[in-house]
């Protein structure tokens, strides 16, 4: 009995092993002020990371997951944000000029003070207030896209 027991484990460990090489997993984790700038970090998990004043700058954050997480004065400058979640982030004073969103999730996440010129937010769904607040500041037009921010954003 106690050899397969053993046995089990092992098997189970190089499961998760093989998981691993495929996205990394961040959670929790304090990244303040790193720099992550022009790298792929498609699908890896930030979740409830600190990922405050970052460098994330040209980075493709395509799927990634970063729920809960803190980007209070990141720069996120280009990044492709495609189908990531953020649900519950907090992008408090946050660069996002000229990143892409399309698609994102970000349901209850906090953008007051960002920086959204030219920021494509197609398929995105905000909360009105949210939704409002950024068409009072959204200007510019996303340089891989072409789409006008106020335009992703319904703005009247």
């Amino acid at each position: 009995m106690t050899i397969l027991i053993v046995v089990l484990g092992l098997t189970f460990g190089a499961v998760n092993d093989g998981q691993a090489a495929y996205a990394t997993n961040f959670d929790r984790k304090n990244l303040r002020q790193q720099d992550f700038s022009g790298q792929d970090l498609t699908d890896n998990d930030y979740t409830r990371a600190d990922l405050t004043e970052a460098d994330l700058s040209h980075t493709n954050l395509q799927g990634v997951r970063l729920f809960t997480t803190h980007l209070d004065r990141a720069n996120l400058e280009g990044a492709n944000l495609r189908g990531a979640t953020l649900d519950g982030a907090t992008l408090i004073k946050a660069n996002l000029k000229d990143a892409v969103l399309e698609g994102a999730y970000v349901i209850s996440a906090n953008f007051r003070d960002a920086n959204v010129e030219g920021a494509d937010f197609t398929d995105v769904l905000f909360d009105p207030r949210v939704n409002n607040m950024l068409c009072e500041v959204a200007s510019g037009t996303n340089p891989v896209t072409g789409r006008d921010t106020r335009e992703t954003l319904y703005c009247p």
